[in-house]
């Protein structure tokens, strides 16, 4: 089981995280939502849980609970930036298929 960032995402979370002051890592989970049926969940994580698998990946703690792992084992995080928009990007190997606005997805 793997996650994985590129550089890029790499140092945009250390540079969150600095900003911030605190924190362990990224938090990246799944939650039932959306058109598709599921949505990425991400947030900062101020500690890890007992349950939590954690990443390192070039300097990051990724750290994810057991049920969202198996949708996301896998997944590599990249950051890009088009034009004005710029944020997080999934690249999962395991989605099917996603809504038309991108906001959910199938596994």
């Amino acid at each position: 089981m793997s996650i994985t960032l590129t550089e890029a995402a790499a140092v945009r979370i250390k540079a969150f995280l600095d900003n911030r002051g605190s924190g362990v890592g990224l938090r990246l989970g799944i939650k039932t939502t959306g058109c598709s049926g599921m949505a990425y969940v991400i947030e900062f994580a101020d500690e890890i849980d007992d349950a939590d698998k954690v990443f390192e990946d070039k300097g990051v703690s990724v750290l994810v609970d057991p049920k969202s792992l198996i949708y996301l084992d896998g997944t590599e995080l990249d950051y890009t930036k088009e034009g004005l928009n710029e944020g997080f990007k999934f690249n999962n190997p395991n989605v099917k298929d996603s809504c038309g606005c991108g906001e959910s997805f199938t596994v």
